[in-house]
């Protein structure tokens, strides 16, 4: 039987099984990937992949540009591909009914380049995000290679129920979590290029607001959080690894060592999130209608001041 390949990003159709329940094991593939070089990285993906399905993995969640590296500048348009490139088809072909998500340069039809993560399923992409909030302060400058996303949605996913994908700065801006929690997500998944940066006493600063981030994003949407953030040094920089997995009472289950690549592998009770809402209704009792006219409200002030 020949795997469908990921020429479009499909939903699921009408009365397809959604499951969000049960028991699932997942991995965070903290890995070094090679500047520039996405036939080298390809085959990391390929070997975290087979390693993740030799240990009965379901899902399989990469660092942000895990197909090209990180600080690109002019290599950019170099390494762009589109949502229906042929790396993406032999990942999805490789992972099979294993799930994976993997950061890569996206390209579109009209030659916008885009910090894109794509959502592999089943053979196919489901899903492809594009970064939305692109850092341009300190050590950072996406928006000069990179066009903004301006779409934060969640999907569904035949495995784990409802899921949001997001790009590290887009986990750090309430909005994207306002949204996602109004789409009742059972699964949060981000991406992470993340260096390390305030270190002081061998504790890196970045790395704990990202986990206190999450333990608080994890109990308000009542959702699983993982972060996958990548290990090894680029540019003359160290990046901190240590990837985790939060569960929906917001506690840390798991956490992969720091700075070194590593597979971390994670068994999880896929009843927690329904159990945790069941509990804090927090995403039923949303007044949506409340939030919109406040925001509202506040839009038109600005112009009216400008």
């Amino acid at each position: 039987m020949t795997t469908p390949h990921p020429r479009s990003t499909p939903s699921l159709p009408a009365g397809h099984p959604v499951a969000a329940s049960g028991a699932a094991r997942i991995a965070l593939a903290q890995i070094d990937p090679a500047l520039g070089d996405v036939a080298r990285n390809l085959a990391l993906h390929e070997q975290a992949i087979a390693e993740a399905k030799r240990q009965q993995v379901d899902l399989v969640v990469f660092p942000e540009l895990s197909l090209t590296g990180y600080y690109l500048r002019d290599l950019v348009p170099d390494v762009a591909r589109s949502a229906r490139c042929a790396e993406l088809e032999r990942l999805a072909d490789v992972a099979g009914q294993t799930a994976a998500v993997v950061g890569f340069v996206e390209q579109d039809a009209h030659g916008d380049l885009f910090n894109s993560a794509a959502f592999l399923e089943d053979g196919v992409v489901r899903h492809v995000h594009r970064k939305v909030y692109l850092p341009t302060y300190g050590l950072f400058d996406e928006q000069r290679y990179f066009a903004a996303g301006h779409r934060v949605r969640a999907f569904d996913s035949r495995r784990f129920g409802r899921v949001g994908v997001v790009v590290c700065e887009d986990f750090w801006h309430l909005s994207v979590a306002t949204v996602l929690q109004a789409e009742r997500i059972d699964w949060l998944l981000c991406l992470a290029n993340s260096p390390a940066r305030g270190v002081r006493e061998a504790e890196v600063r970045t790395a704990n607001t990202y986990r206190h981030i999450a333990q608080t994003y994890a109990q308000l949407m009542g959702a699983y959080v993982a972060v996958c953030n990548r290990a090894g040094v680029e540019e003359g920089l160290c990046f901190w690894g240590g990837s985790f997995l939060a569960a929906p009472d917001g506690d840390i289950v798991a956490a992969a060592p720091p700075f070194d690549p590593h597979l971390l592998v994670v068994d999880i009770d896929g009843n927690a999130p329904r159990r945790a809402r069941l509990q804090t209704p927090l995403g039923r009792d949303e007044r949506l209608s409340v939030t919109l006219g406040e925001l509202n409200r506040i839009q038109r002030r600005q112009y009216e001041s400008e």
